[in-house]
């Protein structure tokens, strides 16, 4: 009696995320707006077409989507997995084929008034075939098949993903399938040898793209070495007996390759305690900054600059509590399935924050992943609220089981 009282009281949607949810929301319209709005073409646009009001509409039906899929249970939802992966998988595929080539990769679908990125709904697919799979009997996962499937389940959409090409969406799938692997009881020492193999890997194919003559080199896209180069400070040697404009010609290009990571770093610095002022940005409105990126890669720097070190902290605020609610609905789920999707949704909204801000502070090299509800982007809006829709599916229905 006392139990189902308890119950009872208890709110049935966790409040904490819902308000972080609300407030990111708010900061990526405004901050949108304001990356945004800076050049003329911008404001001569028709309201209707303007990149502020397409996020905030991104926002509206992504919050309808995330409140319907709260509305069934995730057992429900996680027996349909398996076909939402191999349809994500068909996708993934076919944008290879079919895709809108931008900026030299090929992972959009254009359907006239707006693109649809497939990999940003491979990532929520895969978390939910994931977590059904290892929902299986203890026993089962100690098994060596088991794993090996499980890592396929992982290594398909991580190679496609891989092939558009698009390295920063493929790489946050590997810490969001080994966290899921971690905490549904996947024996450790099949994990930490799959650890020391990626970390090998991983090293020799640093030295590789860094030291190696070109003709050794594994087979990179240009920007995707350029990027290598340009996070480890290593310029490409001038061939021998080259002139002194050639050389000065390879200085110049080496400096536009870095340009934006420099850009974004005096952004982030040039904001000190509380910032420049909405919409009072000089690295933005000069376009020192690029405009194509600054409202969804370099979201933050266009934050950090016009709201300063206060800013920064308000945003790592809410992404905190997201994090925290996160773990702690993990921690109450009363199944294997829950503990693992509300992991996976944790890691994977991780790894966006940590790499996007980590390459507006230069700490990661830039790889064009966007910052939950913050850049500007249908794709990355509707499949951040789905995710969150997700983990409060997690916590509406942790009493049923």
């Amino acid at each position: 009696m006392f139990d189902a009282d308890l119950n009872e009281r208890q709110p049935h949607i966790d409040r904490v995320l819902m308000v972080a949810l609300v407030g990111l929301m708010l900061l990526g319209a405004a901050f949108v707006y304001s990356a945004t709005m800076v050049s003329e073409s911008a404001r001569l646009a028709p309201w209707y077409s303007q990149s502020w009001f397409r996020q905030i509409v991104w926002y509206v039906l992504g919050t309808g989507v995330a409140a319907a899929i709260c509305c069934v249970d995730y057992h429900t939802l996680t027996r349909w997995s398996m076909i939402a992966y191999w349809v994500a998988v068909l996708m993934l595929i076919a944008v290879l084929f079919f895709g809108s080539v931008r900026f030299g990769a090929r992972r959009w679908f254009d359907l006239g008034i707006f693109s649809l990125q497939p990999s940003e709904f491979a990532k929520l697919a895969f978390i939910m075939a994931q977590a059904h799979f290892l929902s299986r009997p203890v026993e089962e996962l100690r098994s060596l098949l088991t794993f090996w499937k499980a890592l396929g389940l992982m290594l398909l959409p991580f190679v496609l993903i891989l092939k558009e090409p698009d390295l920063g969406s493929a790489l946050v799938l590997l810490p969001t399938g080994l966290a899921m692997l971690l905490v549904a009881g996947t024996p450790r020492r099949y994990l930490l040898r799959l650890l020391a193999g990626a970390a090998i890997l991983g090293a020799l194919f640093l030295v590789d793209v860094l030291f190696m003559p070109t003709n050794w080199q594994v087979k990179l896209e240009d920007y995707q070495r350029r990027r290598l180069m340009v996070y480890f400070g290593k310029e490409d040697s001038p061939p021998a007996g080259a002139t002194k404009a050639e050389r000065l010609r390879l200085r110049q290009q080496q400096s536009d390759y870095s340009h934006n990571v420099r850009q974004a770093l005096i952004s982030v610095g040039s904001g000190g305690l509380t910032g420049k002022g909405w919409r009072q940005g000089t690295q933005n409105a000069l376009g020192y900054l690029p405009r194509s990126v600054a409202h969804n890669d370099f979201i933050f720097s266009v934050i950090a600059e016009e709201k300063g070190f206060v800013g920064s902290v308000i945003v790592l605020t809410l992404y905190g509590a997201v994090l925290f609610s996160g773990i702690r609905i993990a921690g109450q789920a009363r199944d294997r399935l829950g503990k693992t999707l509300a992991v996976g949704i944790v890691t994977l909204i991780f790894s966006h924050v940590f790499i996007n801000i980590g390459m507006n502070i230069r700490i990661m090299p830039v790889t064009g992943v966007p910052l939950p509800l913050l850049s500007y982007g249908g794709s990355s809006v509707l499949g951040s609220l789905i995710a969150m829709g997700i983990l409060q599916n997690v916590y509406i229905y942790r009493k049923t089981y």
